[in-house]
């Protein structure tokens, strides 16, 4: 049977090859290793997941999707001001808006990943 052929790291202008399945080389693995603390640490526990569901019971539609005409069931309480830590903005439900999974996916790879900085 082949064998998948090896990738190259991904780590910006590094050459190495490693293996299928791995994404960086022995070198740049120790930077990349995942030190983002958990979901609960992070502030998604008990309590959110409380307000969220009561949130999203107030507000069951899509705010993105309502826009466009479309009536479509909400399923993620989004902040529109990430709050990267912050948790005066984490917990300000005027920073919240009732999201469908598609559209909440599309800002967080967008918006999110990429802020505006402004000077």
């Amino acid at each position: 049977m082949p064998r998948k052929p090896n990738v190259p790291c991904k780590h910006p202008g590094c050459p190495a090859l490693v293996p299928y399945g791995r994404s960086y080389c022995d070198k740049h693995e120790v930077l990349h290793c995942n030190d983002r603390p958990s979901a609960a640490k992070r502030g998604y526990d008990s309590r959110w997941r409380k307000a969220r569901a009561r949130f999203l019971k107030v507000h069951p539609l899509c705010v993105k999707c309502k826009e466009e005409g479309r009536f479509v069931k909400a399923t993620v309480v989004d902040h529109i001001v990430p709050h990267r830590g912050d948790h005066r903005l984490f917990w300000d439900e005027s920073n919240w808006q009732p999201l469908c999974k598609s559209c909440h996916d599309k800002k967080t790879g967008t918006q999110d990943q990429h802020p505006e900085y402004k000077y």
